[in-house]
């Protein structure tokens, strides 16, 4: 059950974690992004950097993840997709996109567009803290010792 990092907005200390747990759990973890990103050697850890374009990175990761693995996306649509295809998705923040959140999610997402694009909102997300960086270690490692064996 590998895990697919959407890395083009993962933030860096997401992707460290990441990287440590592939290697602890000797789990493969690719990270997928149209830039290039600096990860530490390790025979669990790839990188796949994909042309520029709208949900490239993003198609490439459906085309390659199968049921059970681990998505790790902020992108709305692609947990939708990726959860239809039976991926387990969380957020950088730990947030998980299940089945039975996934379409409030969605709609949420599309309102606050609608909202932006009218001018109404002009702020994005918080500010990424020292507390969403352990909810995200916690709630990987409790994936992990549910979905892998050492």
């Amino acid at each position: 059950m590998p895990i697919w990092v959407d890395a083009d907005a993962c933030p860096v200390p997401i992707r460290e974690i990441l990287c440590r747990a592939a290697t602890r759990w000797q789990i493969d973890t690719t990270f997928i992004a149209n830039h290039v990103i600096t990860l530490p050697p390790s025979p669990y850890i790839k990188r796949r950097q994909v042309p520029q374009g709208f949900d490239v990175a993003d198609n490439e990761i459906m085309d390659q993840m199968q049921k059970g693995d681990l998505v790790i996306t902020q992108d709305i649509p692609l947990a939708a997709e990726a959860i239809e295809k039976g991926a387990d998705v969380f957020n950088p923040r730990g947030q998980a996109f299940t089945k039975e959140n996934i379409r409030q999610r969605l709609a949420m997402r599309n309102f606050m567009e609608e909202m932006r694009n009218a001018g109404q909102v002009t702020g994005g997300p918080a500010p990424f803290s020292q507390t969403d960086r352990k909810e995200f270690a916690d709630k990987l490692d409790r994936w992990l010792q549910q979905n892998t064996r050492k």
